[in-house]
């Protein structure tokens, strides 16, 4: 049986984890926002070919100016930067704003789950449609994935410590 001190050490070390889970989102995040504005950028100036490995199946002038660069023409680096600025924007509100203290957490699962499914099918139109791959583009999607699973363990502690 754990002893006081046991419990206490237990439940110390879940919510520093769950504060760098936190912490770690942010960290993510500035990854993310670097390489979609780095792809926005792109995206507005057209002229200029990325910075990219251009070998077997990666090249990113392909992926980049390809039908499946736009959703109703709008670019999806666009899209991708203004989500990234979102889930950073509620990760920043979610200690000052009561309605975000209460559901920011579900809040910000929501909308990286969104973006993971999304990024997920992009990785599949890259393979089957396009037949090339972004380097920049496949960094971005699995920065989203790591940024998922840390909204999802933020998500799951709350939950669960909300049943206790």
């Amino acid at each position: 049986m754990a002893t006081n001190t046991e419990q206490i050490d237990m439940a110390s070390t879940s919510s520093r984890f769950s504060l760098s889970a936190r912490t770690l989102s942010f960290v993510v995040l500035f990854f993310a926002i670097f390489i979609s504005a780095y792809l926005s950028y792109l995206k507005i100036d057209s002229g200029e070919p990325a910075i990219c490995l251009n070998t077997g199946s990666f090249d990113c002038g392909v992926v980049l100016n390809s039908a499946y660069s736009e959703l109703a023409g709008i670019p999806i680096a666009w899209l991708g930067l203004a989500t990234n600025l979102i889930v950073l924007s509620l990760l920043i509100l979610e200690p000052r704003v009561e309605m975000l203290r209460e559901f920011g957490v579900t809040l910000i699962f929501g909308v990286v789950l969104f973006a993971f499914l999304f990024s997920m099918y992009l990785i599949y139109v890259q393979a089957v449609f396009i037949e090339a791959y972004c380097p920049w583009c496949l960094t971005h999607e699995a920065l989203i994935t790591v940024l998922f699973l840390l909204s999802g363990y933020r998500l799951w502690r709350s939950l669960n410590s909300d049943e206790a």
